[in-house]
């Protein structure tokens, strides 16, 4: 049995965050590939992704190049789509060697029963954006906004998003969001006693919670003021809530 943790980490928003997060969650990787059994790369890993047929962000080319390294070095990475990076195509899955999920998803974690969600669209709180999640996922919209030059999109992408808010203290994680989203994870383990994990992001608020006997709730928080991510250990056992100091 590997006794290597499984980690899983979130909402690192590559392209909006400074260079030294990006520097920080490279090294992060490497330390992986050394050290992890697996990793659930949980959505928001870039603030914008979008795939065009023959072209990829530059900017990222580093992350994708230590990605690549860690599948090479026999970890499996699993990545789910965020609200900033949904829009994947077979670059990631065949280029990088990634194993890209369209969440809600459940799989095996570290021998665990789990369910993984990105959580934009789940709760209460977000029942509008959970119409216009479908809409902007939407075949039509990804071909209209493939038309695009890549600059053009990528411009369009930055005026959308608020990482930066974020970034200069102008604009808090949601604290009621990120209590949609437990509340609907506690109410879907209540009702699943087969499940032993949900796991989300999103919210940027790291959280542990213990739901029943044998029942998690996590969210590996962000890189955004956190630096959290999240250990499972092999063979049962709590998740553990971890720190990455750059």
């Amino acid at each position: 049995m590997d006794q290597k943790p499984y980690l899983i980490v979130s909402d690192i928003h590559l392209g909006a965050v400074p260079d030294r997060t990006e520097r920080a969650f490279r090294a992060f990787l490497a330390h992986a590939a050394e050290r992890a059994s697996g990793m659930l790369i949980n959505g928001d890993l870039f603030d914008f992704w979008f795939e065009y047929r023959s072209v990829i962000p530059a900017r990222h080319y580093r992350v994708l190049a230590a990605l690549t390294d860690l599948v090479e070095a026999g970890v499996p990475v699993r990545f789910i789509g965020g609200n900033h990076d949904a829009w994947t195509g077979p670059f990631l899955r065949d280029e990088v060697g990634l194993e890209v999920l369209d969440g809600p998803v459940e799989l095996s974690l570290a021998g665990r029963r789990t369910l993984a969600v990105h959580g934009d669209g789940v709760g209460e709180g977000d029942v509008g954006y959970g119409v216009l999640r479908r809409i902007l996922r939407s075949r039509f919209a990804t071909m209209g906004f493939r038309i695009l030059h890549p600059d053009i999109g990528d411009r369009i992408a930055r005026l959308a998003s608020s990482t930066e808010a974020r970034l200069s203290g102008k604009s808090r994680p949601n604290r009621n969001r990120s209590g949609h989203i437990e509340r609907w994870a506690v109410g879907e383990l209540e009702n699943r006693p087969d499940l032993e994990l949900l796991v989300a992001g999103h919210a940027h608020e790291p959280a542990v919670r213990r739901v029943g006997e044998n029942q998690w709730y996590v969210n590996a928080g962000d890189w955004i003021q956190n630096f959290t991510y999240i250990a499972l250990p092999p063979g049962g056992g709590s998740p553990e809530m971890r720190r990455w100091e750059p």
